[in-house]
């Protein structure tokens, strides 16, 4: 019996250590070209290639590694038994990478989860047919602002090119509805506004921490105005009604919170904004 014979017989086919580790053959070559899990041997005559039991071990490490993230060839230098200080680098390197791929992962979750909220929020107001005044409590939140020019075209102003800009500038991640503070609610029902800031809740870290600020818990009389912006002045009436029957007094400012606008729908009578204006007890 020939050496090589006698190899072979200590050895498994590519085909069997396929079946074995459940792998293809395209991928056990694949491997083997990389450098991550070479032949113990390859027969000169026909080319084939024949693995060890302590090499088809290899199989399982790289299955555990790619579940952990690493590319394979990050495992390159690992399955090759590579120094202690080598091990601890790519592991550092790795934990690194996961960290920031979490948190885009967690900024991307909640970004959707808020969206999905406000299309269920607008849902059941339509549904419902919610257009009364309520009393709630704002709570603090930290918002991206920028001052802007108003002219009472929404789109133009919610769906805001300097704004995109500005924020793609500060690297800063930003989740929920769009909302537009007006420093007088009065001439914003008045159609005399001609300054706005554009706000949105920030998700994480900014570069820059320009244009931040902390919105402090407040007490707002609200109400959804359903349908198109041109009969919203309606709304901001039945708030007044409210707070003189209920003896409260309205702070200057309002701010138009955007469930649904034309950023999901072009159809306006779908749109729903809630309005909220600061109030207290007139004592």
């Amino acid at each position: 019996m020939g050496k090589e014979t006698e190899d072979k017989r200590k050895m498994y086919s590519i085909g069997e250590a396929s079946k074995i580790c459940k792998v293809s053959t395209k991928t056990l070559r694949f491997y083997d070209k990389i450098g991550a899990v070479k032949p113990d041997y390859v027969s000169d005559e026909n080319g084939y290639r024949y693995y060890s039991d302590e090499t088809l071990l290899k199989i399982p490490v790289i299955k555990y590694y790619k579940q952990m993230g690493f590319k394979l060839e990050e495992m390159i230098s690992i399955l090759n038994g590579e120094s202690y200080q080598v091990m601890e680098d790519n592991f550092r390197k790795k934990l690194l990478e996961l960290t920031r791929i979490e948190k885009q992962i967690h900024k991307s979750y909640t970004s959707v989860n808020d969206w999905y909220e406000m299309i269920e929020e607008a849902k059941a107001v339509s549904m419902q047919s919610i257009h009364t005044v309520s009393v709630k409590y704002q709570p603090t939140r930290e918002y991206a602002y920028l001052d802007q020019e108003f002219n009472y075209d929404y789109r133009d102003a919610l769906i805001n090119i300097a704004w995109t800009d500005y924020l793609s500038s500060m690297n800063c991640s930003i989740t929920g509805p769009v909302m537009i503070e007006y420093h007088s609610f009065k001439d914003k029902m008045g159609g005399t506004c001609r300054k706005a800031r554009i706000m949105q809740q920030v998700i994480g870290e900014c570069d820059r921490r320009t244009n931040i600020l902390i919105a402090e818990g407040q007490i707002v009389a609200s109400i959804y105005h359903v349908g198109g912006y041109d009969t919203i002045a309606e709304s901001y009436q039945k708030i007044l009604d409210y707070t003189e029957k209920h003896g409260f007094i309205c702070g200057e400012q309002s701010v138009e919170r955007y469930v649904l606008d034309y950023w999901t729908s072009e159809l306006k009578e779908e749109f729903v904004t809630e309005i909220m204006i600061p109030i207290q007890k007139n004592l």
